[in-house]
């Protein structure tokens, strides 16, 4: 179990997306970090205090949380000291990278040396089953995108506060580090083995009542070179009875891949229909989340009505506007 209060450390992060982790806390617990820690050349800031490991000691943080998700989960030459500095100060260490903390001999020699601990929120704790597709009672949402990081764990967490303060039985299924860190539970999916994905989900969102709901977090982009195995395996293991389809306008190309153009909903609404039915032939698009962090008040929402009548579905950015409109959407 996660010490809190968190020192979200922002490293040298090169944008406030390379950032999502430390983001995702802040926005969704909120009372869980003292601050942030920047290293020179970090361009992401969470409008929390800056802090060295001294300041976030005395202001009572228990863990630090490497609150960075950069391509490929490298844990930095650039991070070691900071991170040494904060287990000789009494906090333990959180990440949710592919490199493992525990991999790092100068961080294993730290925390044996300290008696702090090393937690490892992408490391798989216990051994999934292969998937086998049969049908599974309760009812299940998937968020599915156009690209990574276009809203997918926001619009599922929005929808399971909506729908709870409804009176609803709702329950947001976390699939990445930072659904983890935010829920304290979850499949931390893409370091699970490929054959055992699909049952990986499947062990997530077990049989429910039939009034329960299952908010599950999406992960990558089918149209994603690098990271279109994960969503199947979500597709799939999550059979989700409804679709809810993610996307962020602004950008000119895929996340990491400039010659990559990205897809539009027009095009993410029937192959992620066709591939779910494979699962579950009553599967539907139930409405649109559209991520508007870089439009003006005005530009998102005339962008939201033009996309509504477009896709016919309803369609909001549920962070800036509230996810009752989804929610609604159930009817």
């Amino acid at each position: 179990m996660l010490k809190q209060p968190y020192l979200l450390f922002l490293g040298d992060a090169p944008d406030a997306l390379a950032a999502k982790v430390a983001q995702g806390i802040k926005d969704w617990r909120p009372d869980a970090s003292v601050g942030q820690m920047r290293l020179e050349g970090c361009n992401a800031d969470m409008d929390m205090p800056d802090m060295n490991v001294a300041e976030a000691v005395a202001a009572g943080a228990k863990t630090l949380v490497i609150g960075v998700a950069n391509r490929g989960g490298l844990i930095s030459d650039a991070w070691m000291d900071v991170l040494v500095e904060a287990m000789e100060n009494g906090m333990d260490i959180a990440a949710g990278l592919h490199t493992l903390l525990k991999d790092q001999p100068r961080l294993v020699e730290a925390a044996e040396r300290t008696g702090q601990s090393l937690f490892d929120v992408r490391l798989p704790q216990v051994q999934y089953p292969i998937g086998d597709g049969k049908p599974r009672t309760g009812k299940r949402i998937l968020a599915v995108g156009t690209d990574c990081s276009c809203g997918k764990m926001y619009t599922a967490c929005a929808m399971e506060k909506e729908m709870r303060d409804r009176g609803m039985k709702a329950t947001f299924r976390a699939t990445g580090q930072t659904g983890i860190l935010v829920t304290g539970e979850g499949v931390p999916l893409d370091a699970v083995i490929a054959d055992f994905m699909a049952g990986a989900v499947e062990t997530l969102t077990p049989n429910n009542d039939e009034d329960h709901w299952d908010l599950i977090e999406g992960q990558g982009s089918l149209f994603h070179p690098s990271y279109s195995g994960v969503t199947m395996a979500l597709i799939h293991g999550g059979q989700p009875d409804y679709l809810v389809l993610c996307h962020e306008p602004t950008r000119t190309h895929m996340r990491g891949l400039p010659h990559y153009t990205s897809p539009g909903l027009a095009a993410l609404r029937p192959l992620a229909e066709e591939l779910a039915k494979v699962v579950n032939p009553n599967v539907k698009s139930m409405a649109i989340s559209v991520n508007t962090q870089h439009m003006s008040d005005d530009e998102a929402k005339a962008y939201l009505a033009e996309v509504e009548a477009e896709m016919g579905l309803p369609t909001t950015d549920p962070f800036r506007y509230g996810a009752g409109k989804l929610v609604d959407a159930l009817g």
